[in-house]
């Protein structure tokens, strides 16, 4: 967002506020930029590996700042929302710094925010974990369940299916990731069905499997929609390849 006329309310989002008083904190002014290095904030809510992803990113070209700020939040050229743990107290996190407004309008001005691991499971409509449904950001359809396979959790490195056109990808398409989770999106149809608004540019989207042959279950292993970007796995974890896709998702900003 710039200038100081807030931008208009995009349908199904609260009006913008005013650049001013205690809504600053959440509507700020885009910062000046100090260095030719992207300026990112890890979001410190209480949940995720906050210090090696910020390590990652730092290794890969960015300056960037770990914090619960608001301000710093919203000014920052990217934002990353990481995220271990159970779906509901993630989310509950969230809420307690406001972290889910930052990224609410973030997105409706189009600036880019990368989810990890529980980070990206909290940016669809709910979770489900013990037979208990807790709320997400909503910002795609679907449900995050638990995965329906022989041996959960899903530990270690693991081959994605990366779509035609992914930036994200570029250079590791074939690279395995490494993951940690019991839980994922198992199903994404937004944009990819026959209700979809042929004007709307559907996400790409990237799977995995995990299981024994012939018994593997498909999940989303990454998302990329426009200014949101997510992935289930670790990058900050994923050595060499999680160091490209990082690096490409930095030269994005």
């Amino acid at each position: 967002m710039s200038g100081e006329t807030p931008a208009p309310a995009e349908a199904g989002r609260a009006e913008l506020l005013p650049h001013d008083g205690a809504a600053a904190a959440l509507n700020p002014r885009p910062a000046a930029p100090s260095s030719a290095r992207p300026q990112v904030v890890v979001l410190d809510y209480g949940f995720g590996n906050v210090r090696s992803a910020v390590r990652a990113l730092e290794r890969v070209g960015a300056d960037v700042e770990l914090t619960a700020d608001l301000r710093r939040a919203g000014e920052a050229t990217g934002l990353v929302v990481p995220g271990v743990g159970a779906f509901a107290a993630c989310m509950a996190g969230l809420r307690a710094v406001r972290g889910d407004q930052v990224v609410d309008r973030r997105l409706a001005g189009n600036r880019p925010v990368l989810g990890i691991c529980v980070g990206m499971q909290v940016m669809f409509d709910a979770g489900v974990e013990h037979g208990e449904r807790a709320e997400g950001l909503g910002e795609w359809s679907g449900v995050v369940e638990r995965l329906d396979a022989p041996v959960v959790p899903h530990m270690g490195w693991s081959t994605v299916e990366v779509p035609a056109g992914s930036r994200l990808f570029a250079g590791v398409e074939h690279e395995r990731f490494y993951f940690v989770h019991s839980y994922a999106a198992q199903e994404f149809t937004q944009g990819h069905d026959e209700t979809a608004d042929p004007r709307y540019t559907p996400p790409l989207v990237t799977w995995a499997r995990h299981g024994a042959p012939g018994r593997d279950a498909r999940f989303v292993a990454a998302v990329e929609d426009g200014p949101l970007a997510a992935t289930q796995f670790h990058p900050e974890k994923s050595g060499d390849a999680g160091a490209t896709l990082l690096e490409n998702w930095v030269r994005s900003l």
